[in-house]
């Protein structure tokens, strides 16, 4: 996996220094906040410093609930989403592709959560992105 690039914590992430960053894939960054916004009205969004990983990561939020988070990396960014086991089934059962039910069935455990993590690089990513976001936000 490409590390992430944001690792100054005295340089706080904006638009225009992540698209100076992420580059062409940028589109995918804009389409993805506006499918948020438009399907999920409760959300906020957060940047924070985080000490253990030295990196900037991004996460948007529905209520106390991570629906994701993203890290910034060369060229695109890297969207990642936190599941626990009883998303399985509903995983499984869902129009994602193979690839992506394979990597959650074969994820490291942290406890009960795995994460399945997708580098924005094709309109397919933006798309298997916003299946996720929409199976993590109707989980209890």
């Amino acid at each position: 996996m490409e590390p992430i690039v944001l690792t100054d914590p005295n340089v706080q992430p904006t638009e225009e220094l992540i698209f100076s960053i992420i580059g062409e894939n940028s589109v995918y960054w804009e389409q993805l906040i506006e499918h948020l916004y438009e399907n999920h009205f409760d959300i906020t969004e957060e940047w924070r410093f985080y000490n253990d990983g030295k990196s900037w990561l991004y996460r948007a939020l529905r209520k106390k609930k991570t629906l994701y988070w993203v890290g910034i990396i060369k060229d695109t960014f890297r969207i990642s989403f936190w599941l626990g086991d009883k998303a399985e089934p509903v995983i499984e059962g869902s129009t994602l592709p193979d690839n992506i039910k394979e990597q959650f069935r074969n994820a490291k455990r942290y406890g009960k959560l795995r994460a399945i993590s997708i580098e924005m690089r094709s309109p397919e990513d933006l798309e298997n992105a916003l299946k996720l976001i929409e199976l993590k936000a109707k989980m209890k």
